[in-house]
């Protein structure tokens, strides 16, 4: 096979917290991710303390959308993965009724991408929830945010029936683990007991959204999404063999629950090892059990390696893992394995049967403007390319992939750290670190190296 399915999906992947700005207009109210102005490594800050931070205006995503939808399509998308802003709808998340002005934003964003037959793959919680939920509720620590999330879930189902099929539940749940204030709300010196019991809420609110969206729009689909954090043991050693099992299974956890529909026995016996008792309130585990996923997405960015020996364990971006030798590192020191994500999409579809969808896949880089005024990203053109090539080896081997979407096919505010100097995109934005920049953007190398991928449907791509 020379080139991917006629209906495959196409396209790139953005986060509102990430790409929109405009955090305080049109009803909008705090998230998470606006009191972390310089990323989510940042000291967590009070609402009095909140200091201005690049994401405030981000790329103007918010006003310049038609612009840069019109790019997409110059490259030949057919699907862009975007988020809705919780705030933008209820803007304290327990609001009586929802925000109109930003149910209307959506809309007009939607229907320019309808203008261009572009698929809109919509993100329900990209790494981001009202504010006021943590000060007034705790987080997803409180179990009052399942129904939140269920009254917030069915005003966009109802609102977007129409012009949405594709829905995500809760992007990379199993970030909660590595950074709880992101992912569920919850300050970074919580106990695991705080976590889980959070996480044990978001995995009962994700069955719900799951029903309503049968319910609601019996036409479309909904899917849940996984940071794809595969480990290989470092060496033969069944040692190591079974350190790589239990790190592995700290994310496929997520991925058991929300497609097989209950906790499975090696997370029983972590909770009962570890002295985790989670309060689960009667009717919890049927309604997890009734609501399968329809696909399961992930991202992957790169892989790493488990050891028995806690000495060879490396502090990484967020997710620390054991150095791979037989592998090169990017400019940020992840690890670059194209093959791994032919190994994962194997994995996952074995363990699942389900359709899979790549959700996000990229390199940042520092990318530099030549004399000429071009950006020649070679370097991504290869991390691309090879992982395009190894996904097409995937399908070959049996596994059915339904689209994959770039990471940033357009420069954003990185969510870690809050640079615009790691730079994922085809098209560059005149924006920098400092918060300086015109924000004029430009197409890259990469851009037409995309172009013609998608042109050929895979066809171009050098093996």
């Amino acid at each position: 096979m020379t080139q991917f399915p006629d209906n495959f999906l196409w396209g790139g992947a953005i986060a509102a917290n990430q790409v929109e700005g405009s955090y305080n207009l049109d009803g909008k109210g705090l998230s998470t991710s606006d009191m972390l102005p310089s990323g989510i490594l940042s000291p967590h800050q009070t609402r009095d303390q909140r200091t201005p931070g690049i994401k405030d205006l981000a790329i103007d995503f918010y006003n310049r959308y038609p612009e840069d939808i019109a790019l997409f399509d110059e490259m030949g998308f057919n699907c862009l993965r975007l988020s809705i802003a919780w705030t933008r709808i209820f803007p304290n998340g327990d609001d009586a009724q929802p925000n109109e002005a930003g149910l209307a934003y959506y809309d007009r964003l939607f229907d320019e991408l309808a203008k261009y037959n572009m698929t809109p793959f919509v993100t329900l919680s990209h790494y981001e929830m009202p504010y006021a939920l943590v000060e007034n509720y705790g987080g997803w620590g409180n179990r009052k945010l399942i129904e939140m999330f269920e009254r917030y879930v069915t005003t966009v189902f109802e609102r977007y029936k129409d012009k949405v099929k594709l829905w995500l539940t809760f992007n990379e749940i199993n970030m909660s683990l590595h950074a709880p204030f992101t992912g569920v709300g919850l300050q970074e010196d919580a106990t695991e007991q705080e976590i889980y019991q959070a996480i044990h809420h978001q995995l009962v609110a994700n069955a719900k959204a799951v029903k309503l969206c049968q319910k609601i729009i019996p036409d479309g689909k909904i899917g849940n999404m996984l940071l794809g954090a595969l480990n290989y043991p470092y060496t033969c050693n069944p040692d190591d063999v079974i350190a790589a099992m239990h790190e592995n299974n700290k994310w496929l956890f997520f991925g058991d629950v929300q497609t097989r529909g209950q906790y499975p026995g090696y997370m029983l016996r972590y909770f009962r090892e570890n002295h985790i008792e989670l309060d689960i309130h009667e009717g919890d585990l049927e309604t997890i059990a009734a609501a399968s996923v329809d696909f399961i997405s992930f991202s992957y960015y790169a892989s790493g390696c488990a050891s028995a020996d806690p000495k060879q364990k490396e502090v990484g971006n967020i997710v620390d893992s054991v150095p791979n030798p037989y592998l090169e590192k990017s400019q940020w020191g992840w690890l670059i394995d194209p093959k791994g994500l032919r190994i994962l999409l194997n994995f996952l579809h074995d363990r699942y049967q389900k359709p899979l969808f790549i959700v996000e896949n990229g390199l940042g880089a520092r990318d530099e403007i030549d004399a000429n005024g071009n950006i020649d990203d070679d370097y991504r053109i290869k991390y691309l390319n090879d992982h395009l090539v190894q996904a097409r080896e995937a399908i070959e081997d049996g596994v059915e992939l339904m689209g994959f979407t770039s990471w940033g096919p357009i420069d954003l505010v990185a969510n870690s750290t809050a640079e615009m100097s790691k730079r994922y995109g085809f098209i560059y934005v005149d924006r920098h670190d400092d918060g300086n920049g015109t924000l004029e953007r430009k197409r890259k190398k990469s851009f037409y190296w995309y172009q013609e991928v998608i042109k050929t449907q895979g066809k171009s791509l050098s093996e």
